[in-house]
């Protein structure tokens, strides 16, 4: 018989949970007990995340929703926030890269760059403001949002991308001083790579690109997303109940240099 874990009872929201970090922290809550929600664009990847955490004797759903359409992140919350009329915890993983060509910032492309913003800025207010009504009203909640090495130095030839990762957490800081006295912490994670689709599709375009980025984390390997699941969940838990406002490295000493 499956032991109680520390998190039975709650529930979640995960953007972007059909793949890679976000399927991997879905996995980690519903180990501890928690009722996951994960959302995206495509059902058949949330449906394999559902079902494997099924298969493991968890509780999951999914909510079809791009974080760039307002009407479908206010569902996917309400989704999330369902009969129990909590949400503990919202993770918000969805977003893009903008692609693997380094360009120097005239060159960079605008479609692009709009694109990214839309995704990764745009789309995690949405994410944070449907998620902080539903924990403002209930009093207490932990949202975490995942950033990159890329927001907290500069990475030539991804102007773009940077930026957006930046904004990430200025937005994370500044909703976490405006709802810290409610009960709400709100923290970013910082990766640098992880092994996820993402990154294996980086390796088979580009094996030089990816033997560079290697070379470049002193740890002289890349993350396993259950590496930062790891690290969510400790976000997640009472243990890091004074943790508000942060921006965590978690880039095998990366942004150390």
């Amino acid at each position: 018989m499956k032991q109680e874990g520390q998190f039975s009872g709650k529930t979640a929201f995960i953007t972007g949970g059909g793949t890679g970090i976000g399927r991997a922290v879905a996995m980690a809550l519903a180990e501890e007990g928690c009722l996951v929600t994960v959302a995206g664009r495509t059902a058949a990847t949330l449906e394999e995340t559902v079902k494997l955490i099924i298969e493991n004797g968890g509780s999951a759903r999914y909510a079809i929703a791009c974080v760039t359409d307002e009407k479908a992140v206010k569902a996917g919350v309400a989704i999330a926030v369902g009969e129990s009329g909590r949400l503990d915890f919202a993770i918000n993983s969805a977003g893009i890269d903008g692609g693997d060509n380094a360009m120097m910032t005239t060159e960079y492309d605008s479609d692009v760059f709009d694109q990214m913003m839309a995704t990764n800025v745009r789309g995690m207010f949405l994410s944070m403001k449907y998620e902080l009504i539903q924990m403002e009203k209930q009093g207490f909640g932990s949202i975490v949002n995942i950033s990159s090495g890329a927001g907290l130095v500069g990475v030539a030839g991804y102007s773009g991308y940077s930026a957006s990762k930046h904004a990430e957490i200025g937005m994370t800081k500044s909703s976490a001083i405006e709802y810290a006295s409610k009960g709400i912490r709100i923290n970013a994670i910082c990766p640098g790579l992880v092994d996820t689709p993402l990154i294996a599709k980086m390796i088979e375009d580009s094996p030089e690109l990816h033997e560079h980025l290697l070379a470049s984390h002193p740890i002289g390997r890349i993350a396993r997303a259950s590496e930062v699941a790891d690290v969510i969940t400790w976000l997640c838990s009472d243990k890091s109940s004074y943790m508000i406002g942060a921006a965590i490295p978690l880039d095998g000493g990366y942004t150390a240099r």
